[in-house]
Formats: C-alpha cells, sequence, structure tokens
C-alpha cells in the first residue's frame, strides 16, 4: 500500500525540492570553477588556503548533483530505504558545506597576506625570460587600475633611470607611456595592486560563503521532508 493524502503531496514536495538541489549542485560546481579559474589562471594566486576552498565547493557540488539525483528516485518510488540513505547523505554534506563555508571564512581574514606573497612573486619575476609573469601582472594592472605591489614607486628598479613604470601602470596605455612617469599622479595609477586585489577578492568569496549557507538551509528543508516521509511510508508499512 502507497501513501496517500498529505503524504502523497509530501512526495511530490520532496522530489521537486530535489531538483532544486540538482541545480544547486550544478551551481556549486560553476562557482568552484569560476573561483578557482580567478585565483589560479587571471591572478596566480598560489596557496593551500586559497585552493581550499574553491576544491571543496566543487567536491561538494558534486556530492550535492548525484545525493540529489538519489533523493529523486527515492521519493519517486516511495522506498523507504532509498529516503533514507538520502537524509543520511543529505545530513553529511550539509556539515560538508558548513566546513566549506567555514573554509571560504578563513581564507578571507588572510586574503591580505595570502595577496601579498603571491604578488611579491609575481613581481619579483616581472622581468624573467618567462613572459606568463609579465604577462598575468599586465593584465592585472590594466584590470584593476592599479600599480605595483603597494605602490608605483615599487618599480623603482624597473628602468635604469629610477622613475619609469609599465605601460599597464598607465591610466591610458600607449607604448613608453610609463617611462619617466612613475610619481605623475595623470599619467599613472599609483595606487598598488595589493589593496585593490584584497578588495575584489574578499567581495567574492563574500559571495560564495553566502551561496553556499543558503543552499544548506534549503537543504535542511530537504531533510525535514525527507523525515517526514519515511514517516508516511513506514506508517503504510505498518498499515499492511
Amino acid at each position: 500500500m502507497g501513501i496517500t493524502g498529505g503524504m502523497k503531496c509530501l512526495k511530490y514536495l520532496l522530489f521537486f525540492f530535489n531538483v532544486i538541489f540538482l541545480l544547486c549542485g550544478i551551481t556549486l560546481m560553476v562557482v568552484g570553477a569560476l573561483t578557482q579559474v580567478a585565483l589560479f589562471s587571471t591572478l596566480m594566486i598560489k596557496s593551500s588556503i586559497a585552493s581550499g576552498g574553491p576544491i571543496t565547493i566543487i567536491g561538494v557540488g558534486a556530492m550535492v548533483f548525484l545525493i540529489a539525483f538519489f533523493g529523486c528516485c527515492g521519493a519517486w518510488k516511495e522506498s523507504y530505504c532509498m529516503v533514507t540513505m538520502f537524509a543520511i547523505l543529505l545530513s553529511l554534506i550539509i556539515f560538508v558545506e558548513i566546513a566549506a563555508a567555514i573554509t571560504g571564512y578563513v581564507f578571507r581574514q588572510k586574503v591580505s597576506e595570502v595577496v601579498h606573497e603571491s604578488l611579491t612573486t609575481v613581481f619579483s619575476q616581472y622581468n624573467s625570460v618567462q613572459p606568463q609573469f609579465r604577462d598575468y601582472l599586465d593584465k592585472l594592472q590594466i584590470s584593476l587600475s592599479c600599480c605595483g605591489v603597494n605602490s608605483s614607486s615599487d618599480w623603482v628598479q624597473h628602468k635604469p633611470d629610477n622613475n619609469s613604470v609599465p605601460d599597464s601602470c598607465c591610466k591610458t596605455k600607449t607604448t613608453d607611456c610609463g617611462v619617466g612617469a612613475m610619481t605623475d599622479a595623470n599619467k599613472v595609477n599609483e595606487k598598488g595592486c595589493q589593496g585593490a586585489l584584497v578588495e575584489f577578492l574578499k567581495n567574492n568569496s563574500m559571495w560564495v560563503i553566502v551561496s553556499v549557507l543558503v543552499i544548506a538551509m534549503l537543504q535542511v528543508m530537504g531533510l525535514v521532508f525527507a523525515c517526514l516521509l519515511m514517516r508516511g511510508i513506514r506508517s503504510g508499512y505498518e498499515v499492511m
């Protein structure tokens, strides 16, 4: 004997929530991947603290997707065992998501230290034989309208005249626009990239943390529905 009445509505409600969880899983994987790309490909941030958050989010997203698919099947088939397993796995994933949010918060608190270390490394390699360092730093200075790590004065050793900066520091980029313009506020962005990058990362990491916590709260609702459905299915078995 299957479930009837209010439990039947609960079945479809749980199924609907699991469809939302499927989308949430995909969203988490996309957010994690984009964060990873932003940190490593675009900004060349290399830190175990920084990588922990995005990798955890991608893993959580994949698990959410699989568990939600499992929950859809359990709800549709009215299987007590599958719904029970779904509830257990969902409980575990909620704890993992909270851990991911905490990891993101820890990174957010240490972002200044991580950024300073990474930018200093890239800055020191700007004139090396490896062009990717120069390309990354030029791209960063243009996109964030900044110059140097702390200020444009960090480029004092860039040219023999000790008064030139890369052209990517210029407010309007043209060939040799940075020559002799280190302290010329009309031509060059004098603020350092560290402050601008820290602000950028903090703002984006906060959105990641909020999205993970919102999904976790939705999953708590799904967990409640799963427990109620388990009770309804079990009652149906007892009636039989």
